[in-house]
């Protein structure tokens, strides 16, 4: 297994008006590993989320509008990538991911066995479960991922991540923006990347408001289920050879 303090590794924090609880992500984060470095990508925030980041010694990567999660996200990892970390983490800015966790979802990336390892809340049912309708819209994504995969997935839409220098590389290149952590998935696999999932407790948002609204409508499923197919069937934007 490979040594975490040996690697360079950062951890990728998306926000958008999180000024109440992003102080608090960064001194979990700096807790879990005081080695680790902090990107906080921040979505054309209205409020001082910023600022708070920049104090707390985070560097701050401030977008002039909102992009929405996934051009957010990407942002982090084309950072992430052009300054050459081994591994990278992902965590909401909203509090909703417990960085003390960090250590389960990072072992299978370190052991070498996954090249990205997501936190399900739904793994093992343990801890916040989100609302009867999410966890509807949730099972039904999930069985839609695990598919088209041909692997079972629990928890399409966790932003709960850790992840090696190749999918790193591979996000940065080419990252889903409607509705990203699902189709993500499916084009990690369609890459001949390796995806592992690790059972996690997960909180009610401390603060702000959830990137996903209206989660149970049918016009969002619609959306997610046809963006899932064409994802499934479009051509790779990066190479293989080029990984």
């Amino acid at each position: 297994m490979a040594d975490l303090r040996e690697l360079r590794r950062i951890a990728i924090v998306p926000a958008f008006n999180e000024e109440a609880c992003i102080g608090g992500v960064i001194d979990e984060l700096r807790a879990f590993d005081d080695g680790l470095g902090i990107v906080v990508v921040d979505d054309g925030s209205s409020d001082r989320t910023a600022d708070v980041a920049r104090a707390r010694g985070a560097a701050v990567l401030r977008l002039p509008f909102n992009l929405g999660i996934g051009g957010c996200v990407q942002t982090g990892f084309r950072y992430a990538d052009e300054e050459g970390f081994d591994v990278a983490v992902r965590v909401d800015g909203d509090g909703q991911h417990d960085a003390s966790q960090l250590g389960a979802v990072l072992a299978p990336v370190l052991a070498g066995e996954a090249d990205i390892c997501v936190g399900s809340r739904y793994h093992e049912r343990a801890g916040y479960q989100s609302s009867t309708t999410r966890r509807i819209g949730i099972r039904i994504l999930a069985a839609t991922v695990s598919a088209l995969t041909r692997q079972r997935l629990t928890d399409p839409t966790s932003g709960f991540q850790a992840l090696n220098r190749k999918a790193i590389r591979l996000f940065a290149a080419d990252y889903p923006h409607d509705y990203p952590e699902v189709e993500a998935l499916v084009l990690l696999i369609r890459h001949k990347l390796r995806v592992q999932e690790v059972s996690v407790q997960m909180r009610p948002r401390a603060g702000g408001r959830s990137s996903i609204r209206n989660f149970g409508s049918v016009y969002y499923m619609v959306k997610v289920l046809l963006a899932l197919f064409v994802g499934a069937f479009r051509r790779n934007v990066v190479p293989l050879e080029d990984r």
